[in-house]
């Protein structure tokens, strides 16, 4: 075991029995997470698909109708308003605070409480994603599986393992174990020369993993297209002219400005709602319903465009974009905006899949600027609306990247601009907000995760 203050040797513990043991133990976590995160993203799929589909021509409706949403979103607030107050970790990650990796992992004591918020948000229509949870699913469950084998554990080894399992249940989302590694080390700050000692089990974790929804998928017959990002369906693009560059520069500067008043906003209505959760937090349930049905009013379009996180609805919103009306997507930025808000301030989930919706609708509106074509204005704005959220500038890129490579590699530099323009905006307004308020930063910069001098202990044989 390494005696304290003695420099550690990352390539001496990478070549160790030890920490070939804890490569397995990777391995059995990735396919232990990654099969909750299947069931987790089904469940959710399947709550939703039941009440807002089923259950309607069930009680004799061919469609739902305008109003269908209030009594869910009602009752959503009702069990997210339970978790938080009543059962251990208070319903998880409040995401009006960013996409924090940092900070208390989850325990597992307190995953039937984040499970709870998230299946009543997720499900039941408020605007946010999965990621948030599938976060604490996996870092409760990798703490869970290794405090099971051995309770002495070294608790920088169990982080090491809670790492793995974080690895494995974000990359279940974002289809690719790579966006999941990368996100996960900018927002922990990893890096060094232990980074491939912390790298490799998360890694290996993910990928052995991804085989658990081939063969979950194959074996049920579901399918993950309901719930996995895939890239946009975007013309090619041949590169860049000056006119893009600037068009890009104004909207990734205006999106941060956007995206910031929504989490300060978000951020003003948890405080007012904490003091009266159970009343407060139906209401503001009812109010994302009330959204939802205000636009499909001004519109007729539907209100489940206003509710979910969004990432179903990528397939028709690129299908039906040369159809819809400026002033249609322009009333979905604005409700489905104040939805995210509300929701961001009250509920349990994910803050980035919403910010990845509105920055297409925002992509797609801008394509009607003279000479800002829809290639270039998606996948620009999406990269601004994520690392506005997110504040990882590379992570943020290569997201945006991501979803846009059926345009081709052309459209990157596009992308870097964007986030850097809009991180920059967004760093200097929180620094500005809290230079008035003499507060703490509202998006902090999670602690770096400690050097793993006990990472590989000599007893977990």
């Amino acid at each position: 075991m390494t005696a304290a203050g003695q420099a550690v040797d990352p390539a001496a513990l990478m070549r160790s029995r030890r920490y070939r043991v804890l490569l397995v133990l990777a391995v059995v976590i990735g396919l232990l997470v990654s099969a909750a995160s299947w069931c987790f993203l089904e469940a959710v799929h399947e709550i939703e698909v039941l009440v807002y589909e089923d259950l309607p021509e069930h009680v004799g409706y061919h469609t739902a109708p305008v109003w269908w949403s209030l009594p869910w979103v009602a009752l959503a607030g009702l069990l997210t308003a339970f978790a938080v107050v009543r059962l251990p970790g208070h319903g998880g990650h409040v995401p009006s605070d960013g996409l924090k990796v940092g900070g208390a992992p989850t325990r597992p004591i307190d995953l039937p409480g984040v499970l709870l918020a998230a299946l009543a948000t997720l499900g039941l229509g408020l605007v946010l994603g999965p990621e948030g949870p599938l976060i604490a699913l996996g870092v409760g469950l990798g703490t869970l599986a290794v405090r099971s084998i051995k309770r002495d554990v070294p608790d920088q080894a169990v982080g090491l393992m809670a790492s793995a399992g974080a690895f494995a249940a974000i990359s279940s989302i974002f289809g690719s174990p790579v966006i999941g590694a990368v996100l996960l080390i900018e927002a922990t700050g990893l890096g060094g020369a232990t980074l491939p000692l912390v790298l490799l089990p998360g890694l290996l974790a993910a990928g052995v993993g991804s085989l658990v929804f081939i063969g979950l998928g194959s074996f049920s017959g579901f399918s993950t297209a309901a719930w996995a990002l895939r890239p946009f369906p975007l013309p090619p693009f041949g590169g860049p002219g000056w006119g893009d560059f600037s068009w890009t520069i104004l909207l990734a500067a205006a999106t941060a400005v956007v995206v910031f008043g929504i989490m300060e906003l978000a951020r003003t209505l948890k405080r007012f709602v904490d003091p009266r959760p159970f009343v407060l937090t139906v209401a503001a349930g009812l109010a994302v319903g009330g959204l939802a049905i205000g636009f499909a009013e001004a519109t007729s379009g539907s209100p489940n465009a206003v509710l979910f996180s969004g990432e179903a609805a990528f397939g028709s919103l690129f299908g039906q974009a040369a159809t819809v009306s400026l002033s249609t997507l322009a009333l979905l930025l604005l409700f489905k905006g104040l939805a995210w808000s509300i929701s961001l301030g009250n509920f349990r989930g994910g803050p980035t899949f919403p910010a990845l919706f509105l920055g297409v609708v925002a992509g797609l509106t801008a394509q009607h600027l003279p000479g800002y074509a829809e290639t270039q204005a998606v996948a620009a704005l999406t990269g601004a609306a994520c690392v506005s959220v997110i504040r990882l500038p590379l992570a943020s890129v290569m997201i945006a990247t991501l979803l846009s490579a059926k345009a081709g590699l052309a459209v990157a530099p596009l992308i870097v601009v964007s986030v850097t323009v809009a991180y920059l905006i967004s760093e200097a307004l929180t620094a500005y907000v809290d230079g008035r308020i003499g507060a703490g930063p509202t998006n902090p910069t999670p602690a770096p995760a400690p050097a793993p001098a006990n990472v590989v202990p000599d007893d977990l044989e």
